[in-house]
């Protein structure tokens, strides 16, 4: 049980201090002119993300971890650093641009197009099989994907100009 805490803490301070760092950084971004796009879906995405760490907590809170899954989810903290380490400044939660801005085309972004978004996929999908909570997986990962696939037009929409 001790371990399946530590990782839900770990999981919940993570994500409260992520949602800090990004309305820090869209505060400052808002004073330099960035305009946002697709603020309809945001509390949508909010309410997805909230709800998968409440369900988790609720359904996981007590049970054996599978440490295969935990240590995918790990990896995956990795990457996430990487990509938040990268955007830096730029990193929020909404989507938000700086007319004029250049794209960011360093760290992750050399390989892959959305490397947040394929990291957020993975691990909505792997936190909860690190529990053991298939159907979890299961349905907010397939809820996560229809979110993102939405989010990424309107993201792509905004960078078009810029690319």
């Amino acid at each position: 049980m001790l371990p399946a805490l530590a990782l839900l803490v770990f999981v919940t301070l993570q994500r409260g201090a992520e949602l800090v760092w990004g309305r820090l950084n869209e505060r400052r971004l808002r004073g330099l002119g960035a305009v946002e796009v697709g603020a309809r879906h945001y509390p949508l995405i909010v309410l997805l993300h909230a709800s998968w760490l409440v369900w988790i907590w609720l359904r996981g809170w007590d049970r054996p971890l599978i440490w295969p899954w935990v240590v995918l989810f790990l990896v995956l903290q990795a990457a996430r650093v990487w990509v938040l380490a990268t955007l830096g400044r730029r990193w929020t939660t909404r989507v938000l641009f700086i007319p004029g801005e250049t794209l960011v085309k360093r760290g992750p972004f050399r390989f892959i197009p959305h490397p947040n978004y394929t990291v957020v996929v993975l691990e909505i999908i792997v936190l909860p099989l690190a529990f053991g909570l298939w159907g979890a997986a299961i349905v907010f990962g397939l809820l996560n994907l229809a979110m993102l696939t939405w989010r990424i037009r309107v993201e792509e929409g905004a960078l078009a100009p810029l690319r």
